[in-house]
């Protein structure tokens, strides 16, 4: 699967990991930044990923920054995007199965190395489930 990464100062380690994990996986991975600790703004590395990814360039996003909140919410300001900010692997699960969320958030000061790992895992294996959920889906499109 081709994922797109990015965060800002505050998720640069913890994207590290995520990015040694996917690749150890076998994804391909596009990371758009940031590639320092030097202060920069989340919005704009949410926006380069969710640019990829509702264009179709990278078929999942990851996005991090020190809590996940502001970086999601840059991310969900692109259209055709649902990012999901979890903070444990049942969030995860979820999104992907109800949301099809086709981005993931993440927080870099909140969240421990393992358990970050564990909730990227579930979000690029759990399927979206359909039936129901595609009604809900096409009432949030209709939002857009």
């Amino acid at each position: 699967m081709h994922v797109v990464i990015g965060s800002d100062h505050g998720g640069l380690a913890l994207k590290g990991a995520v990015k040694q994990h996917l690749a150890e996986l076998g994804h391909q991975i596009t990371d758009v930044g940031t590639h320092s600790d030097e202060s920069v703004d989340y919005p704009d590395f949410g926006r380069m990923v969710a640019v990829m990814v509702a264009g179709a360039e990278a078929e999942r996003g990851i996005v991090i920054c020190g809590t996940g909140i502001g970086i999601s919410i840059t991310a969900n300001k692109i259209k055709g995007i649902r990012a999901a900010l979890c903070t444990n692997e049942y969030m995860a699960r979820m999104s992907r199965r109800h949301n099809d969320a086709n981005v993931l958030a993440l927080g870099g000061r909140v969240l421990g190395v393992d358990l970050a790992l564990a909730i990227v895992d579930a979000f690029l294996t759990e399927p979206f489930d359909g039936g129901r959920h595609e009604r809900r889906l096409a009432k949030i499109t209709a939002l857009e």
